[in-house]
């Protein structure tokens, strides 16, 4: 009985090294994963793609090299006490398991609860956190992106300076609680580094007479055409998109802004 116990300890000891390298070369096969199916659009700004890449091809170098080197040793690893065998490959065994989730669970896009809790950005008196010099006074209204139309306001917030300017932008439809029925939001989240720092931005958008808000899915993403107007919404002055048309268009390959 003594001699079957020695033995299950010493294949136990031998399989510990291998979680380091299982762990490490998972999570080069998960980053190139990313990478392959386009999910890293979701994760991170298309800036560190190359960067994801060239981590991942290393970690799976590591791995296998590190892989090669356990078999070339065939040591036994030294028979210490199983409890105190654990903690040090504890970190391997989170890691396995995070990859393992990361490879069978879809990174999700960013909506509208996550916008409300973050703060949809009140455009009328622009936004800080976008910088001006991307603004470029050479692109068309109709041209224009929710996020040209924030880097505009930030430069210039004046809302009636825009009355009557056509307007065609694309984002998900948000239902702020404190919005009338013939409103919606229409928003955008813009990735500055990764989807940590992601926050969104938007505009209200003034539905045509006889339209109802309900008639579109919270979180569908809509193509607004129409022209700019100023309304009074929650006690301020903002500017809004008059709606002539608002067509329901499949969430795009890169639902994020930059």
């Amino acid at each position: 009985m003594s001699s079957i116990k020695q033995r299950r300890s010493k294949v136990f000891n031998n399989l510990l090294p291998w979680l380091d390298v299982i762990a490490i070369t998972a999570w080069g096969f998960l980053m190139l994963k990313y990478w392959l199916t386009q999910q890293l659009y979701l994760l991170i700004h298309p800036n560190y793609f190359a960067l994801v890449v060239v981590a991942g091809i290393g970690l799976i170098i590591v791995g296998i090299a590190k892989g090669g080197q356990l078999l070339q040793q065939r040591e036994a690893v030294p028979n210490v006490q199983h409890m105190n065998l654990i903690p040090p490959r504890l970190g391997s065994i989170l890691l396995i398991a995070v990859a393992i989730l990361g490879f069978f669970v879809a990174p999700q896009v960013f909506a509208s609860d996550k916008a409300l809790q973050r703060g949809v950005t009140d455009l009328s008196s622009g936004n800080s956190r976008l910088q001006p010099q991307s603004f470029r006074t050479s692109v068309r209204p109709e041209e224009r992106s929710l996020v040209d139309w924030s880097r505009t306001l930030s430069v210039y917030p004046e809302p009636d300076a825009y009355t009557g300017q056509k307007v065609k932008v694309t984002g998900f439809v948000i239902y702020p609680p404190d919005l009338g029925n013939e409103y919606l939001f229409l928003a955008r989240f813009v990735l500055t580094c990764c989807a940590a720092d992601a926050y969104p931005v938007g505009l209200p958008i003034k539905l045509k007479e006889g339209q109802s808000r309900e008639e579109f899915k919270k979180d569908s993403w809509l193509e607004i055409e129409g022209k700019m107007g100023t309304e009074t919404l929650t006690g301020k002055r903002q500017l809004t998109i008059i709606s002539n048309s608002a067509k329901q268009v499949p969430q795009p390959k890169n639902p994020y802004s930059y």
